[in-house]
């Protein structure tokens, strides 16, 4: 199932700049998509963790790390940010090139992604989210399945994404775009202990 879309009509990030800020959408080809409700405590604890563990892998680098809500504007060609038709918002975005990074955000692809999924939202992230991914050239993109304790690895290369390396949530995975940071999911996925 799909996310539900504002309305019929084509949008521009400078339309979206002037909507409420208590509703979320992104963009993908003109298509604003009413973003899901906000996550469970579970997949923001794997979020928070994950983002811990690359920032610290990236401290005193050129890389950074964001965590959504993170504006990553898309564009298709030298287009003025008004006229931008993407505009999207991943679990986390790591960004080498810090002439993207300005105050609205990221301006073009960053080197990768990581999306945390939730029943919600993972057919949308897996085929329209991923398809924009790839048309924008973010180099590599992970869709964890925290339910399936498996990650979707997808390396761009000559411009597609080929078939993803899956594989489980153990041991440690390092990102192939940004190699100094390794993920241990045992300290990612640890559990927290419950309240009486």
């Amino acid at each position: 199932m799909g996310l539900p879309l504002r309305d019929p009509h084509r949008h521009t990030y400078g339309e979206y700049l002037a909507w409420p800020e208590d509703v979320r959408y992104e963009l993908i080809d003109g298509e604003a998509y009413l973003m899901a409700p906000a996550p469970s405590p579970a997949h923001q604890r794997l979020v928070g963790e994950l983002f811990r563990q690359i920032a610290d892998a990236l401290e005193g680098g050129p890389c950074e790390v964001f965590v959504a809500p993170f504006d990553v504007r898309l564009p298709r060609a030298g287009e003025p940010d008004e006229q931008i038709d993407t505009v999207l918002q991943p679990d986390l975005t790591v960004v080498c090139d810090p002439d993207k990074i300005d105050e609205r955000g990221c301006r073009g692809a960053p080197d990768w992604v990581i999306e945390v999924l939730s029943p919600a939202t993972a057919a949308h992230d897996q085929t329209v989210k991923l398809a924009a991914f790839e048309r924008t050239g973010v180099t590599e993109c992970w869709f964890v399945h925290p339910a399936d304790r498996t990650v979707a690895v997808y390396l761009l290369e000559a411009g597609r994404y080929g078939r993803p390396a899956i594989s489980e949530l153990e041991g440690s995975l390092v990102s192939r775009s940004v190699p100094s940071a390794v993920i241990d999911w045992a300290r990612a996925l640890r559990e927290r202990p419950t309240r009486a």
